[in-house]
């Protein structure tokens, strides 16, 4: 994590202070449920709270006993007794580290699968806006990045909607997946300590109660999280690389939002480049990466092994906190992108009418032409045209054997770009709902 990318939301999730929060409210409602149980005084659970509810936690302090013990949980209930007193002989009855750990690391990924899903959320109304106000901008498709046939810039909106919604629902289920809470002991048969007390403390902290846990959460879990990143990451590298072609100068479709001051090039006052965009190229790159060690992570030994537990103190915040970041960019981007329709119109019309080539191939058939012979009769008129020889319309009229078999009117009416957005309509149907 770099402030560059960050954003404070989720940057929260991942400091200290709140780890060691939510460490403390596991130990406590663990208490909580074994004075319910009879297994510790109620009241020593309650001096618990009442001695360490609003305290701040001194980092510095747990970093310095850390030094000396060689273990991060050990230093953290140390610290802890230093405030709570003779009472603090009851925390952390019959449990082992992985169940403060791997259930403290539910809890913020599932914090931050919220604000990941709330971002997708922001980023869907900008694609909604953007769609509707250009459903009929009429603009070329390209296939191999070469003209193909007319679309729509709203079509372009509406299919990177369609995605993100699908993203959506992805990390709602990875959410739902890794929202799980083990507090089971030794290689998690329970045999200090009651499952009873599992389910209260998953309860009172958003989770559920893990089926069967060894020592730890099985990690295919986490592995699922990170690769449900890893796919939303992709969507936003898809997206970006789009406007990063239709702001090419050849292309000039549409472009990022230049401010007034904003300098694109140290060397040539005169640019304004995707910056933004090819921002979000490399951030995409680097939540995929996180998504390997995340699956390598599955296969521990045994019970459990350590193996996991310094790639996830990684990846758990930078994965988060860049696609966060990525995502707000990303919203951004679409909110106060500037579309050419004008540009639009004249890129439609660079290769002379060759974008209609397929409606005079279908026609020819429907004259009875057989296919082949159809498609070699539009291939020699649209050659030319390509090599800037002649107008597609013109040449089609002049050719004997496509006269023969279309009148002018008939080869004028399948010139006609509106005939291309007739479903337009259905489409945003699809995708929208009906109005």
């Amino acid at each position: 994590m770099i402030p560059r990318y960050s954003r404070p939301e989720m940057t929260v999730i991942w400091e200290p202070q709140t780890r060691f929060r939510i460490w403390f409210e596991i130990e406590a409602y663990a208490c909580d449920a074994l004075a319910e149980i009879g297994v510790i005084p109620r009241e020593s659970a309650k001096a618990i709270w009442d001695k360490a509810d609003f305290v701040t936690f001194d980092v510095a302090r747990i970093d310095e006993i850390e030094r000396v013990t060689k273990h991060d949980v050990i230093a953290f209930l140390t610290h802890l007794a230093e405030f709570i007193g003779a009472e603090s002989r009851f925390v952390h009855q019959g449990m082992t580290s992985s169940d403060v750990l791997d259930t403290c690391l539910a809890v913020q990924l599932s914090r931050a699968a919220d604000l990941l899903i709330a971002d997708v959320d922001a980023l869907l109304s900008a694609l909604k806006m953007r769609a509707y106000e250009h459903k009929y901008t009429p603009t070329i498709g390209r296939s191999h990045g070469i003209h193909a046939e007319p679309t729509t810039f709203g079509l372009k909106m509406a299919q990177a909607y369609a995605e993100f919604t699908r993203a959506r629902e992805r990390l709602v289920e990875a959410r739902r997946e890794i929202s799980t809470c083990a507090i089971s002991g030794a290689v998690g048969t329970f045999a200090n300590i009651d499952p009873r007390v599992e389910e209260y403390v998953a309860h009172k902290m958003g989770l559920t109660p893990e089926p069967i846990s060894t020592q730890v959460i099985p990690r295919d879990r986490h592995a699922a999280f990170f690769a449900t990143l890893a796919v939303v990451a992709s969507s936003v590298e898809r997206l970006a690389i789009e406007i990063r072609h239709l702001q090419r100068t050849e292309v000039l479709e549409a472009e990022e939002y230049f401010s007034a001051g904003q300098k694109g090039s140290s060397a040539m006052p005169h640019k304004r480049n995707p910056v933004l965009t090819e921002n979000l190229t490399g951030l995409a790159r680097l939540v995929r990466a996180m998504a390997i060690p995340a699956m390598e992570n599955v296969a521990l030994w045994h019970e459990r092994d350590i193996s996991h537990s310094s790639v996830e103190r990684m990846i758990g915040p930078d994965a988060t906190v860049t696609l966060d970041f990525a995502l707000a960019r990303l919203t951004g981007v679409i909110e106060n992108l500037v579309v050419y329709p004008e540009n639009m119109r004249k890129n439609l019309e660079k290769l002379g009418g060759l974008i209609h080539s397929q409606r005079v191939l279908l026609a020819l058939t429907q004259k009875g032409v057989s296919r082949e012979d159809a498609y070699a009769m539009v291939q020699r008129n649209a050659m030319p045209v390509w090599r800037g020889e002649g107008d597609f319309r013109t040449l089609l009229g002049q050719d004997k054997d496509v006269s023969a078999k279309l009148s002018p009117a008939e080869l004028d009416e399948l010139f006609d770009l509106s005939y291309h957005f007739k479903h337009v309509d259905a489409i945003f149907a699809r995708v929208f709902g009906k109005a």
